[in-house]
């Protein structure tokens, strides 16, 4: 929420969604502020990016080594503004920690100059291929996973030699400042990485301060907003969208490993996570027994405030509206509830919402699913849900359940979207190393791992002549017997000669 007068600036104030208790007041920022962190984001840069790997690598081990001595105070922070449960808090925490380090131990692998191979047109040329830092990348961080998704650009953009700066929700400020003081911390007087605080208007501040990348997380319509704000000065962005992916159950699934997965998928987090579930196709023949496994683990949840709740409140109000409408929307259609239903929106807190025979074209299906919501489909066979699945174009994430693991590399080919995990859901964002990206709108840019190092770099090609080529054919001063050997080597190498 945001309050000033006149002569008095702006102030955000943030509050615990579980108990409405003001947990911490933030200047709102406006342009002036973001054209000063800018500046002193491109000062520190020059020292970032001159330093090497190595060194950049020490630095962030010891940024990672404070975070994970103080998570517990991360952690509370962060149960402080999102309402969640004490486990998924501090795997959060864990999860954006592990990433740091992967980042800081691998972008020398990743970013260091390596040769390439020339042809025997340019065998006297030596190629080399190298990525270098951006220079200052701007980071929009996102309400529902505030440490975890943000970081996966932080880390990844300050491994590659950037300077971050990084303005988290209004509504998880506190997160954000707690992080770029830990880092200020350990050099401060290198603002390597700084949080801006504020709310929508600080967000379009700094996609027009005209930094070097904007990474942005969050809705789709928070997406457009920024890809044309940032049009403007040709800034490009990278996209992290929040809905979440899809489930695919053949016949030969182990059905209770399914179902677990599913639920886990559909309900942490309330529903407030960019690697859940969505919706799950599930094959006739085991469909009603999948229902009733996916049911009976669904009523056993309780949301709440207390530390071992099994998931905690809606972080956005306003999200609590958007899982009503489609809730309403799919049961019109004809749809129908297995488990809960709309009186089960209570807010802050969403019981856990199980939905089947649900239309593909209703808001349910067709929309950012953020919410403890799991629709429950049944599919003809593989090609029916493969279908299903491209038709949606939530390109982002499916589960494929199955034994028959030989053929699982072939169909997964089949989907349009940019991860495909096997026997296992969310559990795959736990992998550093691992690139995600989506496809179509969900398609702009990577996380993790090295595509998510080179997201934050640009190319440096550098080719040399090491000596005169034997068949030099770049002059004009070339005989006609050089291109005639020439022609004869080609002719050898690749058919006749037309």
């Amino acid at each position: 929420m945001r309050s000033g007068g006149p002569g008095r600036p702006s102030v955000l104030t943030s509050y615990d969604p579980r108990t409405g208790e003001i947990v911490g007041s933030y200047a709102v920022q406006g342009a002036g502020e973001l054209t000063r962190a800018v500046r002193a984001a491109r000062s520190a840069e020059k020292w970032w990016s001159g330093s090497s790997f190595s060194a950049r690598k020490r630095w962030l081990l010891a940024w990672k080594r404070i975070i994970a001595r103080r998570a517990s105070e991360l952690v509370d922070i962060l149960r402080e503004e999102t309402g969640k449960p004490e486990a998924e808090a501090a795997i959060e925490v864990m999860l954006a920690v592990e990433n740091l380090d992967w980042a800081a131990r691998n972008a020398a692998h990743a970013l260091g100059r390596r040769k390439l191979a020339s042809n025997w047109l340019n065998r006297n040329q030596q190629a080399s291929v190298g990525y270098l830092p951006l220079g200052v990348v701007g980071v929009l961080g996102p309400w529902h996973n505030p440490v975890f998704t943000p970081m996966g650009s932080i880390a990844y953009a300050m491994a590659a030699g950037n300077a971050v700066v990084f303005k988290p929700h209004e509504l998880t400020t506190g997160v954000g400042v707690w992080l770029a003081r830990t880092w200020q911390e350990l050099a401060p007087d290198q603002p390597v990485l700084q949080a801006v605080t504020g709310d929508g208007s600080t967000a379009a501040a700094l996609c027009r301060a005209k930094v070097d990348k904007i990474a942005y997380a969050g809705p789709e319509a928070g997406a457009r907003e920024v890809i044309a704000l940032c049009a403007q000065s040709m800034t490009p962005v990278v996209v992290e969208h929040s809905g979440k992916g899809a489930m695919i159950v053949h016949v030969d699934a182990k059905l209770e490993d399914a179902a677990e997965a599913a639920v886990f998928g559909a309900m942490a987090n309330a529903g407030q996570n960019a690697t859940g579930i969505q919706r799950v196709y599930v094959a006739t023949s085991v469909y009603d027994q999948f229902l009733a496994l996916v049911a009976e683990r669904a009523r056993a949840l309780r949301p709440g405030a207390a530390r071992r709740a099994a998931y905690g409140p809606m972080i956005l109000e306003a999200q609590a509206e958007v899982v009503r409408k489609q809730v309403r929307d799919a049961l019109a259609r004809g749809g129908r509830t297995v488990v809960g239903g709309l009186e089960s929106i209570r807010e802050p807190y969403i019981e856990p919402i199980v939905l089947a025979d649900v239309p593909e074209e209703s808001l349910a299906v067709t929309g950012e699913g953020i919410g403890p919501v799991l629709i429950v489909n049944k599919t003809a066979d593989l090609d029916d849900a493969v279908r299903r699945v491209n038709q949606a174009g939530r390109g982002i994430a499916v589960s494929v359940f199955t034994r028959d693991i030989s053929e699982v590399e072939t169909f997964a080919e089949r989907l349009r979207v940019g991860v495909v995990t096997v026997n296992s859901a969310t559990t795959y964002a736990g992998i550093p190393a691992l690139p995600f990206g989506g496809v179509g709108e969900y398609g702009q840019g990577h996380s993790h791992g090295e595509l998510g190092l080179r997201e934050f770099s640009r190319t440096l090609s550098i080719a040399r002549n090491r000596y005169g080529a034997p068949l030099n054919m770049w002059t004009f001063e070339r005989s006609p017997r050089r291109l005639r050997l020439t022609k004869a080597i080609f002719r050898i190498r690749h058919g006749r000669w037309g």
